[in-house]
Formats: structure tokens, C-alpha cells, sequence
């Protein structure tokens, strides 16, 4: 199934999308590669939505991601004894850790390394930034803050601390229970939440131990400032605009985004815009105008993917969100600004053979009126380095490695082709005609444009270029 459009849909299952059924009609409405929040549902949830995946994947013999999206440290207040307080404009409020139940002069903190992180004046937010309290005097056990901006408070609210960086892993134990079943179930990405330094990945890297690839949710100021380090350790980016819109200015997040957006693509990694893109579709059959610019604005940007939350996991339409994702990206990449904005923006290739090769396989594509860029690769790298380009033509990738052809669904323009193994460039060469015709990339006298490492099996040693005519 051959899609439209380059710009690639990550849709999240939940309780409106779990049975076989919905997962096929997500899939035929454009979805590329399923979300699995591992800070919903328990084990076999998830397990029973692999497996419909998977069911689906071998009926249609086409590669499909999933990505699990690890829950991260969730910070929360305590319990209040009488139910929700309010609470004043200047009012006093204390934070500690006494394991009593809290009322409108304060509250259990149960989070010793956000005390080890204050500083007079540093301001915390609770329950999504809607309560702002500021640090007065404080200690290892205690905080006595100064309400912000009031409001009712109600048990278990979460707690954000922008202005710091948390003495905090990004794996919990539960992270590491939901990893081990994660890689149980054969992912093909593990989504990082609370990423706050590069150091953050280097657990994870660890125990996943290559069985999957590594995706950095930017949701946080500290992530932020060490953008480009996180960028260098990571398989691939997300723009948690959730999270950020909460520990910074909202006017400060459309920027933020293509920020990290154009580093992404600068560094060759895959970048997904997610949060709230079509929100109100969770109870209405269509979205708002703002948020077709929105989700607009996010391929013009040219995010190699999109993302559902709600709308696809636990909305009244979830099939319907997402053919409305994709109408739009279809829509956007016609316009002939997408197109100039993409040949503009793209980043100059690296001093290298690899990066000149492929360089170059954009351009003769686009002279010669190729039908396709064929890439030839075991890793997946020769494939990215393709992506990155953002050619005219799509991107046919042949490789013998199921796994490398499902962590490709989410790069832009990449259309994998598994199982498929070569044994000399000859070979290779007659096996990317073949394909591209069976696939419908090209038709008798078109031409291809091919990349490929000799020898086979080198892991980014693109060093081949070929142009070849299809036969019928």
C-alpha cells in the first residue's frame, strides 16, 4: 500500500482502537507506525495490540512501526483531607515531606529531589501550570512557597519544576518493567520521556542493547539548552509540545518547534511534532481551523512525522482523525511552497563519500526526471541519508532486515521493501528495478536513481551511485 504523501502518521492506540478491526482501519486511513503509552493500560494491553499489528503486518506484507512511549518520573502533590482547596492570590502554601493529608495551608510533597533542586524564587507549577507557587524559604524536607496564580487544587496533581534541573533518571522501575516488555514484544522505537541531559540516555541505551531504536521526547527547558548533544545521542526526536507549553510560555512553543525541527533534519534524525494536533476531534467528526494550520505548519516544517494522542487512543473518531491527518499532509506537500521550502531548507551534505553520493542521487533524481531514489542498506543509514535530503521523488528502500524496515517507517518519503537481501550489484541492481515496478514506483522506460555500499552489509558505506532503466 503505497501512500501519497512523504510526511509519515504515528497514531496512539487505547481503549477506542485496540481491536484488530480499528487497528486495520487506522492503518488504511493513513497510519504508518502505532503508538503503545506505556503510561496507560497494563501488560497484556499492550501485548494484544502488538500482536494485532504484527497479524496485520504479515496480511499485508508491509512493514509497520510501533513505538512504546516510556511513562518517565511522574511528580505529583499528596492527598487533601476535605477534598479540593482554593487557593488565594499571595497566600502562603507549604510543601514537605509529612505523609499527612494536606488542606488550603499546605500539602505532602512526596519528591525529595525537587526540595535538593530549589532555589529562592524559582517558581513551581502544579496541575498542568494552572497553580504558579514561588520559593521563599526552603529546605531538604520542606518548601514555604507563595501562591502565583490561585485556583482549585484537587489530590495527586502533577508538579513541574522548569527552572531546575532534577536529580532524576529518566527511568523509573516501572520505566524498566515496561521497557523489558516493550523489547519482549519486538518494538521498534522506545519513546525517552523526561529527558533533561544527555546523560539521561545512557541507561536506556544500555539495557536496550540495540534491539531497538531510541526516541528523545523534548518536553523540557534543561533538554532544551542541550538540544544538539541529545540530538547526537538519539536514533530520533519528538517535539512534546504537551509538556513544554507547560513549563514554558506557550508563545515560546511554535518557535521551539522549528527549532528542533531544523536541527533534527540537520543532524539527519527523524522528528515527530506531537500533541493536541487535532484535539477537538476527540469529540467532534472535524477539526478546527487552527488546527489544520497546525498540523499544516508541522509538514511545511518538514517533520518527518505526525502525531494522534487522544484523538486516535480513546476519541469518538479516532479513523476519522486520522484520514484527516492525512488529507492535510497530502494537501500541503501538492502546494508548490512545501516543495521550495524543502529544496531551501535542507542541510548541507557532510564532508563525506556517504553524504556526497547521496547529495547527488537528490540532484541526478531531479535532472534526469527519475521515477524514484532506490536505496540499497542493512542498517537503515544509507536510507536516512536519503530522507534527509528531502528529494522530489520518493524514496524506495530495499533491505534484508525486517527490523531496519519497520524503524524506517518513520522517516520521511521512505518506502521499505523487506527480505530484501542482494549478492552482487548486478544483482542488486535488477532487484530495485523489479520492485519498483511490482511496487508502482515505476513503469517500463522509467528511469531510477540507486545508492548502495559495496561491500554489502557495511553499515553506512554508501559509496555507489547508478542510474538504471526499468524494463518491462
Amino acid at each position: 500500500m503505497r501512500r501519497q504523501r512523504s510526511t509519515k502518521i504515528v497514531a496512539t492506540l487505547g481503549p477506542a482502537s485496540s481491536k484488530p478491526a480499528e487497528i486495520r482501519a487506522l492503518f488504511e486511513a493513513g497510519a504508518d507506525v502505532f503508538r503503545l503509552n506505556f503510561s496507560h493500560g497494563v501488560a497484556q494491553d499492550h501485548k494484544a495490540r502488538a500482536s494485532a499489528i504484527r497479524e496485520l503486518e504479515g496480511e499485508l506484507g508491509r512493514p509497520i512501526g510501533i513505538l512504546a512511549d516510556m511513562q518517565g518520573p511522574k511528580l505529583r502533590i499528596g492527598t487533601f483531607a476535605g477534598g479540593p482547596v482554593t487557593l488565594a492570590p499571595g497566600a502562603p502554601f507549604r510543601l514537605d515531606l509529612n505523609q499527612r493529608a494536606g488542606d488550603a495551608a499546605g500539602v505532602t510533597l512526596p519528591h525529595p529531589e525537587i526540595f535538593a533542586a530549589l532555589e529562592k524564587d524559582l517558581e513551581l507549577l502544579l496541575d498542568d501550570g494552572r497553580i504558579r507557587l514561588r520559593v521563599g524559604k526552603y529546605g531538604k524536607d520542606f518548601a514555604e512557597t507563595e501562591v502565583v496564580t490561585g485556583g482549585k487544587l484537587s489530590d495527586r496533581k502533577g508538579v513541574n519544576v522548569p527552572g531546575a534541573v532534577l536529580p532524576l533518571a529518566a527511568l523509573t522501575a516501572k520505566d524498566r518493567t515496561d521497557l523489558q516488555i516493550a523489547l519482549d514484544l519486538d518494538v521498534d522505537w522506545i519513546a525517552l520521556s523526561f529527558i533533561q541531559r544527555p546523560e539521561d540516555l545512557a541507561e536506556a541505551r544500555k539495557l536496550i542493547a540495540g534491539r531497538a531504536a531510541i526516541l528523545s521526547k523534548i518536553e523540557k527547558p534543561a533538554a532544551v539548552e542541550r538540544l544538539d548533544e541529545i540530538i547526537e545521542l538519539s536514533d530520533a526526536l519528538m517535539v512534546a509540545r504537551g509538556d513544554l507549553g507547560v513549563e514554558m510560555p506557550v508563545q515560546d512553543v511554535p518557535g521551539l518547534q522549528k527549532r528542533i525541527v531544523r536541527a533534527s533534519r540537520r543532524a539527519g534524525r527523524p522528528v515527530v511534532v506531537a500533541t493536541q494536533m487535532l484535539e477537538s476531534m476527540v469529540s467532534s467528526p472535524f477539526p478546527t481551523r487552527a488546527e489544520v494550520s497546525d498540523v499544516a505548519t508541522a509538514v511545511y516544517d518538514g517533520a518527518d512525522a505526525i502525531m494522534l494522542s487522544a484523538e486516535s487512543a480513546s476519541g469518538e473518531y479516532p479513523r476519522e482523525a486520522v484520514g484527516m491527518m492525512n488529507r492535510i499532509a497530502e494537501q500541503v506537500e501538492r502546494d508548490p511552497l512545501y516543495r521550495g521550502i524543502m529544496d531551501a531548507e535542507h542541510a548541507n551534505p557532510e564532508a563525506t563519500a556517504a553524504d556526497a553520493i547521496t547529495a547527488a542521487a537528490a540532484q541526478v533524481a531531479q535532472t534526469i526526471g527519475a521515477a524514484a531514489i532506490v536505496t540499497y542498506t542493512t542498517s537503515g543509514s544509507t536510507t536516512l541519508r536519503a530522507s534527509r535530503e528531502r528529494p522530489r521523488v520518493p524514496i524506495l528502500c530495499l533491505t534484508p532486515s525486517t527490523s531496519t524496515s519497520r524503524r524506517l517507517s518513520i522517516a520521511w518519503g521512505v518506502h521499505t521493501v523487506p527480505g530484501m537481501d542482494a549478492t552482487s550489484f548486478a544483482d542488486m541492481v535488477e532487484k530495485a528495478c523489479s520492485t519498483a515496478l511490482a511496487q508502482e514506483f515505476a513503469k517500463p522506460g522509467n528511469r531510477l536513481v540507486i545508492t548502495a555500499g559495496v561491500p554489502f552489509g557495511t553499515p553506512g558505506a554508501t559509496n555507489i551511485l547508478r542510474i538504471a532503466w526499468v524494463n518491462g
